[in-house]
């Protein structure tokens, strides 16, 4: 196909692929629900609660940027972890451009040394510092660290396209950082429909909010214990059309029977409050009323049986 002329160029559009990395609890899925103004990944100041691959998408008149959000490359310590960072290499090798969120509030640190240099590796994308929680800190510190990460990228030979501080939690520089991402994509058409936030499927979705709802208030107890599986998604038979109600039954997977009551908490109100919390966020999401049935199930060790992880999704 012959390349369009050049005075078509500046109306083109772009499409592509974006990921943020960063150590776990860096603020990148607080950052791709900030640029796609839903809550698509689940946020936690818990690390390691990112396990899928949840994307983002923002739509532009000029421009459309899917966010690929990856779990944090961490020194594994379990099977699960192993296929994380797995995961995540993977996914740096295919998108367009890489962002690599630092927080404002704290210094640089080995972490973030072994992140930037596996990312060094990757030559020909073009990668974007974005220091977050900007919020958090005043204006000398801020500028300590965009010296730093300045620094950084030269110390192991490649050099930022962009370096731009944000607050997802305000909303400071968040359109700019999209204006920055958008140029830095390839052109082409849009990749997905108009009014599309995300491909994963609605199931994984319901899944991880449910899991977030029940990590709330015993994340100190049970960070990584918590597995949640989707069983069915089922719209009421015999309901007006006007009234509609979808059913959906979901298991919540601990690895020991001892958690099991931390989890219903006395006479299951923990497990009480889950549901509500968890279904106001389905509901916003699906835009229909739901009834949510949870059941809580052992799945001995699940986080180092092959098995038992492909069976729950990983």
């Amino acid at each position: 196909m012959s390349a369009p002329s050049s005075s078509a160029t500046p109306a083109s559009h772009r499409a592509g692929f974006a990921c943020f990395v960063g150590r776990p609890n860096a603020g990148k899925s607080t950052l791709t629900n900030a640029l796609v103004g839903q809550k698509v990944a689940i946020t936690s100041n818990r690390p390691q609660t990112t396990r899928h691959t949840v994307r983002g998408i923002v739509h532009r008149p000029d421009a459309q940027l899917i966010l690929v959000d990856t779990p944090g490359l961490h020194k594994p310590r379990t099977l699960l972890g192993e296929r994380l960072n797995d995961v995540v290499r993977t996914t740096w090798a295919e998108v367009d451009v890489i962002g690599f969120c630092l927080p404002a509030d704290q210094k640089l640190g080995p972490g973030d040394r072994f992140i930037a240099k596996e990312i060094a590796g990757i030559k020909k994308t073009p990668k974007v510092a974005v220091v977050t929680k900007t919020d958090l800190v005043d204006g000398k510190q801020l500028a300590e660290q965009l010296i730093a990460v300045d620094q950084l990228a030269a110390e192991l030979g490649f050099e930022w396209a962009e370096i731009i501080p944000v607050s997802a939690v305000k909303g400071d520089q968040v359109e700019l950082l999209t204006d920055l991402l958008a140029p830095l994509m390839p052109e082409g058409p849009a990749l997905y429909p108009e009014g599309d936030l995300t491909d994963e499927p609605e199931q994984v979705m319901v899944a991880e909010l449910i899991r977030e709802a029940a990590l709330e208030g015993v994340r100190d107890e049970l960070p990584h214990s918590i597995a949640v599986v989707v069983e069915e998604m089922l719209p009421r038979e015999d309901r007006p059309a006007d009234k509609p109600l979808l059913d959906i039954h979901a298991n919540v997977f601990i690895e020991r029977p001892s958690q099991k009551g931390i989890i219903i908490g006395p006479k299951g109100k923990r497990l009480k409050e889950v549901g509500v919390k968890s279904r106001k966020h389905i509901e916003a999401l699906l835009g229909t009323p739901v009834f949510l049935d949870l059941h809580v199930k052992v799945a001995k060790d699940w986080q180092r049986d092959p098995k038992q992880l492909r069976r729950l999704g990983f």
